[in-house]
């Protein structure tokens, strides 16, 4: 059973009765699609298949959890690619609901994840990957400790436009509670 990851205003929490309804009940907004990479055509609304096939992925990754904020679904969080030998991991953060971004959600998920990734499963090194525009997110990583320690140019291809991935990373030593 996943451990569960409580802050003052969300709870990162094992997928339970009605997530899946919850997450179709968000439409595609915009921002957020590009935020994650995603073209203006992506902007048919969630099927069924893609909302279990999403909630099957966060059940069975052991690092992967539904955030949650005042008993609603938020969004999601999760430690992948965990490379156990260099005691090292990808974290990612994606939220649904347009209307929460911008009020330090995004900070405090972090911090949640990063202190139980330094202090439970003892990593040395977390690092992300970050769309160079998305400066929203750019700025909570780097309120969190993340530093920019690289770019791929010309990465990502977006509305028929290339885009620069950043490539941010945080050390245990670095990570300040």
């Amino acid at each position: 059973m996943k451990l569960e990851l409580r802050g003052n205003n969300v709870i990162l929490r094992q997928p339970k009765q009605g997530d899946l309804e919850q997450r179709l009940s968000y439409d595609r907004h915009s921002e957020i699609v590009r935020m994650f990479g995603g073209n203006s055509k992506d902007m048919l609304p969630i099927s069924v298949e893609e909302a279990t096939t999403w909630l099957k992925a966060i059940e069975d990754a052991p690092y992967a959890w539904v955030v949650e904020h005042d008993g609603h679904l938020l969004g999601e969080a999760k430690l992948h690619s965990l490379n156990e030998h260099d005691r090292r991991a990808r974290f990612a953060l994606g939220f649904y609901d347009h209307a929460k971004l911008g009020i330090g959600l995004g900070q405090e998920v972090t911090r949640l994840v990063l202190r139980y990734a330094f202090e439970e499963l003892k990593l040395h090194r977390v690092d992300l990957r970050v769309l160079a525009y998305n400066f929203r997110a750019i700025r909570c990583y780097e309120k969190c400790g993340f530093i920019i320690e690289g770019k791929e140019r010309e990465s990502a291809y977006v509305d028929g436009e290339w885009n620069d991935d950043l490539i941010m990373g945080l050390l245990a030593k670095d990570f300040d509670t």
